[in-house]
């Protein structure tokens, strides 16, 4: 039998880190993980059209700090801040009296995320697409976006048929079983007039520990280069003319022009 687990949490501590970063007490702890639930519901079911990839809440004295990773980042502030402040309310009142400080991140390329890819696909099985041509057209994407490999995989009554089956397209290499190869991992549901469809999608985005020692060789030769000493400019030539005229000698004749 086969064992499947999640990508992003079989990856915590090595690549990965949790969604969810806060430490409480036995008799917090449940109050903690419904707070995040509600939060998570909250902002999801708010902002559908802000393409919200990941909601990473932190908890630090009495401060709850909740970062939206948003392809649109313009639809959650709003015009002049108004939409992020009443957002901001809103999660006051299912935290209570506790201090919420809301922070938005930008994806730079939501074409390689896979939960940005899933809901994608299952907009476009809700809006009756042929399903073959969602995720073909998803994975043309994600490729021109510089993914290693993707993995797509649709079950349900695909088409309308009578009998629910499921699908999987893959391009590239997907390496699950490599902890060090960075893989993100989506998955939604498409409500269709038929029955509910399940997406997954996996995106392979390349090995995640030789972009760390990269990126830290890049911080390293840039701080070398800060902290190395600037050359002294170079002191101006001075003309000959004051200099003979401080010794006292007499000053050199122009040259007569010819003709």
């Amino acid at each position: 039998m086969g064992q499947k687990v999640n990508p992003k949490s079989v990856r915590l501590g090595f690549i990965n880190e949790p969604d969810s970063r806060w430490f409480a007490r036995h008799e917090n702890f449940g109050l903690f993980v419904e707070e995040d639930y509600r939060i998570r519901c909250h902002i999801k079911e708010s902002l559908k059209q802000a393409a919200v990839a990941k909601i990473v809440i932190d908890r630090v004295a009495g401060k709850v700090k909740v970062r939206i990773h948003s392809a649109r980042p313009g639809v959650i502030i709003g015009r002049h801040g108004a939409d992020i402040d009443r957002l901001t309310s809103e999660l006051r009142d299912i935290v209570k009296d506790k201090e919420v400080v809301v922070d938005i991140e930008e994806i730079k390329n939501p074409a390689t995320n896979s939960q940005l890819i899933a809901e994608n696909i299952a907009f476009q099985l809700e809006k009756r697409v042929a399903f073959r041509r969602a995720i073909k057209r998803s994975i043309d994407q994600a490729i021109n976006a510089g993914a290693k490999g993707i993995k797509v995989a649709v079950a349900g009554r695909l088409g309308g048929a009578e009998i629910a089956r499921e699908q999987s397209y893959k391009w590239g290499s997907v390496p699950l079983q490599t902890f060090r190869a960075d893989i993100d991992f989506g998955f939604t549901e498409a409500h269709t007039r038929y029955g509910q469809i399940g997406v997954k999608v996996w995106v392979h985005k390349g090995d995640a520990l030789l972009e760390r020692l990269k990126e830290d060789a890049r911080a390293k030769q840039e701080e070398e280069q800060q902290a190395a000493p600037r050359p002294e400019a170079r002191p101006e030539a001075r003309s000959e003319a004051p200099a003979a005229e401080a010794a006292g000698r007499p000053k050199t004749p122009p040259k007569p022009k010819k003709g």
